[in-house]
């Protein structure tokens, strides 16, 4: 066995330390959605049971991504979505490299849509469950780049930038040793995205409706991967944009408005408990009222029938 830069050799087989960071990151995930389940008293088996149906979605849904919108570099290179298209065996060498996380999301999600129709589970409140730990396998899976020397940010000389190797300079670059750590922005960024799903699912939790959770991490990490976009200098363009920012804005907003429409005209549980209540309470009155009726029916009907029986005998 040894240990290089990037994995382990253990005979003919080599397990690269990305492919670990993104399983951690996975399972990490599935154990934060579990915690989840169980405070809202559902079945935790139903995580383990729904993590292969989002794996496989999720890297299918990342890899899809990637080879729609592949970074300059690689075009450069000639490695195209064309390229892709005609190489199918290019397209599904996902070792080689090339995820998009947000095909990843998209990926996840439309997995999970698939896992709760056959169980019949509510696909809101499941991926408000999922969220927090999705934000969660982010934060850890950006750790991945940093060990492949990879999406670094501009150039600079802060405290706290990253020296990258030549052979991992982008064309034009070449001279520059340091850049931003741009794959630590986005991981403290999803951490704190984490956090405050968290929060919120907690502090409000009887004030927010099923997939309130999701919708708000759909605002969340799409505005701070739109902002961090800006310091990238491999950024996937399609038509001449930057194909990743103007997507996740238009995610952001989209959620957004989908967040204001659900809650525009809504009054909340409570409302809803009071009407609940009310329904009882009417079925209560009910019973009484129909209870004194019959106490007086029996009490009218005995002196009834001796009347009857009285003019019978005369």
């Amino acid at each position: 066995m040894s240990i290089d830069a990037f994995g382990i050799h253990i005979g003919f087989l080599y397990i690269r330390f990305y492919g670990l960071i993104l399983m951690s990151g996975a399972l990490a995930a599935a154990y934060m959605a579990a915690s989840e389940a169980r405070q809202r008293g559902q079945d935790t088996e139903i995580v383990w049971d729904g993590l292969i149906w989002c794996l496989i979605g999720g890297i299918i849904g990342a890899r899809i991504w990637h080879i729609l919108t592949p970074p300059p570099s690689m075009v450069a290179q000639g490695i195209t979505t064309q390229w892709y298209l005609t190489h199918p065996l290019d397209a599904l060498s996902i070792w080689n490299g090339g995820l998009g996380i947000m095909g990843a999301v998209l990926g996840g999600a439309a997995a999970l849509y698939l896992f709760t129709r056959k169980r019949q589970l509510s696909f809101l409140m499941w991926c408000d469950i999922a969220a927090p730990g999705v934000a969660l396998a982010q934060a850890i899976g950006r750790w991945g780049n940093f060990i492949n020397q990879e999406l670094y940010g501009a150039p600079t000389n802060l405290p706290w930038a990253i020296r990258i190797d030549p052979q991992y300079r982008l064309a034009g670059f070449e001279n520059e040793a340091y850049y931003h750590p741009l794959f630590l922005y986005e991981s403290l960024w999803n951490l704190a995205n984490m956090g405050l799903l968290l929060g919120l699912g907690r502090r409000f939790k009887d004030q927010i409706r099923e997939g309130d959770i999701f919708f708000i991490y759909l605002m969340v990490y799409p505005i701070g991967r739109f902002l961090l976009e800006f310091l990238r200098l491999d950024a996937s363009m399609v038509i001449g944009i930057n194909i990743n920012q103007w997507v996740m804005l238009a995610i952001a907003l989209a959620a957004g408005v989908v967040l204001y429409l659900r809650h525009r005209n809504w009054e909340g549980p409570a409302s809803e408990n009071e009407a609940s209540i009310v329904d009882e309470t009417s079925e209560i009155i009910t019973d009484e009222t129909a209870a004194e009726v019959n106490e007086v029916v029996e009490a009218v009907l005995p002196s009834t029938e001796d009347d009857t029986a009285t003019e019978e005998n005369q």
